[in-house]
């Protein structure tokens, strides 16, 4: 499995409030960054795998619609998270 709960702990840790706050809009925005990153490497090498793809662009507006609520209602939270993890915005 590509996502230990190690690793998920880690994420929600670092971004979140503690590795139990996984409710949090800043941790689920690290986990599905983490998800894309794993399956945009999935889809270099399996490109036809059609069914990934479709959960990669799934991932994706999950993602921006978390990023745009984190901006309605946090801006400097917003601005923090997508320096953070590297995002375009």
């Amino acid at each position: 499995m590509y996502l230990a709960k190690e690793k998920k702990e880690e994420i929600f840790a670092k971004h979140g409030k503690g590795k139990n706050d996984t409710g949090s809009a800043e941790g689920q925005i690290a986990l599905f960054t983490y998800r894309i990153a794993h399956l945009s490497e999935h889809l270099k090498k399996n490109r036809k795998d059609f069914n990934s793809e479709r959960s990669l662009v799934r991932l994706v507006g999950k993602r921006r619609s978390l990023l745009d609520y984190l901006m309605k209602k946090d801006i400097m939270r917003y601005r923090a998270i997508v320096k953070e993890l590297g995002l375009r915005k």
